[in-house]
């Protein structure tokens, strides 16, 4: 993905968030001058910064980047035998599996957990 597609993106959500360019600035600790080039396309954003830029305007690093969440791309089947709500049960697998995409992303190994 071209650095301007991720620029425009960036954009999208601040705008969405109602954050002008010197309150995201702010809130990332990115300086203004530098958040603008990476706006326009001039300097790829580096990956801290653009999850700082997710947590600030409330979007996935994978929305921020362009690859679309989690949500876009898994198909859930499943069966419960115990009442449960399944659009809790969905909201849930989907949490554990954006944390795993975005583990991958910055690639942290999983951990075998053992007693």
């Amino acid at each position: 993905m071209k650095s301007i597609d991720v620029g425009s993106l960036i954009e999208k959500a601040r705008v969405a968030a109602g954050l002008s360019q010197r309150a995201l600035a702010d809130a990332t600790g990115i300086s203004q001058p530098t958040l603008s080039r990476i706006i326009s396309g001039d300097r790829v954003a580096k990956m801290p910064e653009i999850v700082a830029i997710s947590w600030a305007t409330g979007h996935t690093v994978a929305q921020l980047a362009g690859t679309g969440t989690v949500a876009d791309r898994v198909q859930c089947a499943a069966r419960a035998t115990n009442g449960s709500d399944m659009g809790g049960m969905r909201d849930i697998l989907l949490h554990y599996l954006e944390l795993d995409d975005y583990l991958d992303d910055q690639a942290i190994p999983a951990t075998v957990w053992r007693r």
